[in-house]
C-alpha cells in the first residue's frame, strides 16, 4: 500500500440533538465523546466523537445551518447526510461493535463478504443507522 501523507481529519454529520447523538456514538458504537460539556454550556457550536487518534466525527445541530456560509449553498446540505461513512475495525472490535449495537436494539444489515474498500476486499461488513438516519458501514479486513 502506498504511504500517503493525506489523511481524513473529520466528517460533519447533521444531527437533531448533538448530546443524544454523542451518547449514541459513545454507548452503542464505542467512540469517545469530545466537547459535550462545552457544547451544553454554550462554549462551542457542536460536540464530536473520536474515531481514532487522527479522525473525528463532528455532530452539528441542524440549527446552525444558516451560519454555514463558508461556501455558497453550504446551508442547503443540512438534513442531507452522505451516503454512508465506513469504519474499519480489527476483527474483535468488529464483533464487539455488532454486540453493542444488538444490546442497544440498533438494527443492522446481514453480514456481507468481500466488499471493496481502501484496503482491498473486506472479510466481513454490515451497515447500521444512527438515530438521525446517518448510515454507517462497519468492516474488517483479514
Amino acid at each position: 500500500m502506498t504511504n500517503h501523507t493525506t489523511r481524513l481529519d473529520h466528517v460533519v454529520l447533521w444531527v437533531a440533538d448533538p448530546v443524544a447523538a454523542a451518547g449514541f456514538y459513545e454507548d452503542a458504537v464505542g467512540l469517545e465523546p469530545l466537547r459535550v460539556t462545552e457544547f451544553t454550556e454554550g462554549k462551542v457550536s457542536f460536540p464530536s466523537v473520536r474515531v481514532n487518534e487522527e479522525t473525528i466525527l463532528d455532530l452539528a445541530p441542524r440549527s446552525i445551518a444558516e451560519r454555514m456560509n463558508m461556501l455558497p449553498g453550504s446551508a442547503d446540505s443540512a438534513g442531507h447526510p452522505v451516503n454512508h461513512v465506513c469504519l474499519s475495525l480489527p476483527s474483535a472490535a468488529f464483533d464487539a461493535l455488532l454486540a453493542r449495537l444488538d444490546a442497544h436494539g440498533v438494527p443492522v444489515t446481514g453480514i456481507g463478504h468481500d466488499s471493496f474498500g481502501a484496503r482491498g476486499k473486506a472479510t466481513r461488513n454490515f451497515y447500521f443507522r444512527d438515530p438521525d438516519g446517518n448510515v454507517f458501514e462497519a468492516r474488517h479486513y483479514a
